[in-house]
């Protein structure tokens, strides 16, 4: 029999970031962005999907076989989860990545000045983009906690799962669940505007329904945070765009360039203590910017980051090159980073 639930506690002790579960292989913890084995016998597939589906409602025992996808939460001694289920040439595999109980302040994330700004803004969008565990929802999280300290606002967040879970302090806010709370993050921001919100959290900008109502909240006085997987600012632009068919797009590059705020496109890089530490891309959406985007001069957006220092702005070769003056990464991870890798 797996003992399943040995491994989340494993991992809880151990301090990983992730763990890896798939039918028929040997099972794996992500720690220190390193993968690290948890036994050195494979897990049969069968007992595998056994043990998890003892961890899984039967509404999501459900999902589950009709999808052969799910996302969900789940909590064991204090810690939560954020779980993927998915099949692998008909084996179960399992990705579940730990969510620190504590937010981090932005002290502890070494939050740039102009990105922890955007915290004070009343409206607008602010996209937090980036690959796959790059530390996306910990920075929104950190924004929302420092509002949650320091305004007395309403905040809604829709999240799939919810990942950080939020104490009302100054702020009152609401965690909804899709799949548990509502169907669809599409279908929460369909009415979402009623209840009344200050502050939008979208965990995700998954399809052009979804898009297009984050954009609609964004400009009608409401603060919207939201993700996407781009690894760059103009990435993210042209993401957006392109997921509308041509006679939508020059409507909606007038929307963004008057409801965006800013952009932070960041990546997490190996630290000389043997934790991980991010750099970050930081777009602020200033007049000049907001034209480009208007104009669909989208690749210049780079340009108006490297002369926007003024203004809050970071390319990601500044940020990368500040950590290593910093003496927070090493030069050969500097060096990987921004392309300058020495040839053998």
């Amino acid at each position: 029999m797996v003992a399943i639930k040995a491994y989340f506690k494993e991992a809880i002790k151990k301090d990983a970031s992730d763990i890896h579960l798939v039918g028929d292989e040997i099972p794996m913890l992500r720690i220190e962005g390193e993968l690290t084995d948890l036994e050195d016998k494979p897990l049969g597939n069968k007992e595998l999907q056994i043990a998890i589906f003892g961890l899984l409602t039967k509404e999501q025992q459900a999902a589950y076989e009709k999808d052969k996808d799910l996302d969900f939460g789940y909590e064991i001694e204090g810690a939560r989860f954020r779980i993927n289920l998915h099949q692998e040439q008909n084996r179960i595999g399992l990705a579940a990545r730990l969510i620190p109980a504590e937010i981090p302040s932005p002290e502890d994330l070494k939050l740039e000045p102009s990105l922890l700004g955007l915290s004070t803004l009343l409206d607008g969008l602010v996209l937090v983009t980036g690959p796959t565990g790059s530390g996306k929802s910990t920075t929104i999280a950190a924004l929302i906690e420092e509002i949650n300290k320091t305004r007395k606002t309403h905040v809604v967040t829709i999240e799939d799962p919810i990942e950080f879970m939020f104490q009302d302090k100054k702020s009152l806010i609401e965690q909804r669940e899709v799949g548990s709370d509502t169907e669809s993050f599409a279908s929460a921001l369909k009415y979402v505007l009623r209840q009344d919100p200050n502050i939008i959290l979208v965990g995700e900008m998954r399809d052009p329904e979804t898009i297009a109502t984050v954009l609609t909240a964004a400009e009608t006085g409401h603060l919207v945070f939201s993700t996407l997987h781009t690894t760059s600012a103009a990435e993210t632009v042209e993401r957006i765009v392109d997921v509308f068919d041509g006679s939508r797009q020059k409507q909606v590059l007038i929307q963004l360039s008057s409801a965006l705020r800013g952009v932070v496109a960041q990546q997490l890089l190996p630290s000389k203590d043997g934790g991980r530490i991010a750099a970050r891309e930081i777009l602020i959406n200033t007049p000049a910017v907001a034209n480009l985007i208007r104009e669909n001069n989208i690749g210049q957006i780079k340009s108006a980051i490297q002369t926007g220092a003024k203004e809050g702005m970071v390319t990601m070769e500044n940020s990368i090159k500040q950590l290593l003056k910093d003496g927070y990464i090493n030069e050969e991870t500097a060096a990987n980073r921004t392309g300058r890798a020495k040839r053998a």
